[in-house]
């Protein structure tokens, strides 16, 4: 494994988060230990997460975790009931997972757009009623790149004082130089970024520059973050993570092949932290 450098103290430091905050007891259980005893700084929630009460139990324990929203609009829980949602959600109140059906309804179909819409400022709302300072935006499997949802989430995000949200954009040049050959897709989504990055901006609302997670999801290793660390592009880098403490039947169901013991190795690993210290 090579250690990466030190962090070149004239470049702002990476924001480091981690996602689905809320899923389960093991995931808050990682999210907390990293920010305690690892680099990471902000965590993504999941407003209608089976243990999201734990997760604000715990952010309000450790005000120096950062917390934004993790809008959840596909594979995962609705925080309207089904019966105000009925074209989005089954009546469970879970949003279905195929991607491609789910973008088309978003955007040729105004009585969904509707409810799309009353469901994601259903979300800001919840988060707002928590009281923790919104830190940023994201969304679950980075939906807000449709056209569609990426208005919404902005629109209602600026009626909450929204600062920021993430651009998932990976350079292809930097995965290439870490043995990551570009693929159609990967260039594809970087280009495709440009349009969520320009709504942003109308909006007023910060983004980040580049963002790494992307290519090895799931897998974001110790000797990973540190060719990441030792190859950031200029400007501000997010590296984002899906950490837990142990297998649990949620994560067995949606992310059977994520190795998230792995990535809390990574976010609390002596030679991660020291490739982010400044220099002195």
């Amino acid at each position: 494994m090579r250690a990466a450098p030190p962090h070149n103290s004239q470049m702002p430091p990476p924001i480091i988060t981690a996602d689905d905050f809320g899923l389960s007891l093991s995931v808050n259980e990682a999210i907390e230990r990293a920010h305690v005893d690892g680099i990471l700084t902000n965590a993504s929630l999941m407003m209608a997460g089976a243990a999201v009460e734990d997760a604000l139990a715990r952010a309000r324990r450790r005000p120096t975790l950062r917390v934004g929203l993790h809008l959840v609009v596909i594979e995962g829980p609705a925080v309207l009931p089904p019966a105000e949602i009925p074209d989005l959600v089954d009546a469970t109140g879970w949003f279905p997972s195929d991607q491609l059906a789910l973008g088309l309804r978003y955007f040729f179909l105004s009585h969904v757009r509707r409810q799309l819409a009353a469901e994601i400022r259903a979300q800001f709302a919840a988060f707002a009623a928590t009281g923790l300072p919104l830190a940023h935006a994201d969304a679950h499997k980075h939906m807000h790149l449709h056209p569609t949802v990426g208005a919404l989430m902005l629109a209602a995000g600026r009626a909450y004082g929204l600062p920021r949200v993430r651009i998932p954009r990976e350079p292809p040049e930097i995965m290439a130089r870490l043995g990551v050959p570009p693929t159609f897709g990967a260039r594809a989504m970087a280009a495709w970024t440009r349009l969520l990055r320009a709504q942003a901006r109308a909006a007023g609302v910060a983004t980040n520059d580049h963002v790494f997670g992307l290519a090895w999801s799931g897998a974001m290793t110790e000797d990973r973050v540190l060719q990441i660390l030792a190859n950031l592009p200029p400007g501000l880098n997010e590296l984002y993570f899906h950490p837990a403490t142990g297998r649990d039947a949620v994560i067995e169901r949606w992310m059977p092949t994520y190795r998230h013991a792995d990535e809390l190795a990574a976010l609390v690993s002596p030679a991660v932290r020291a490739a982010l210290a400044p220099p002195g």
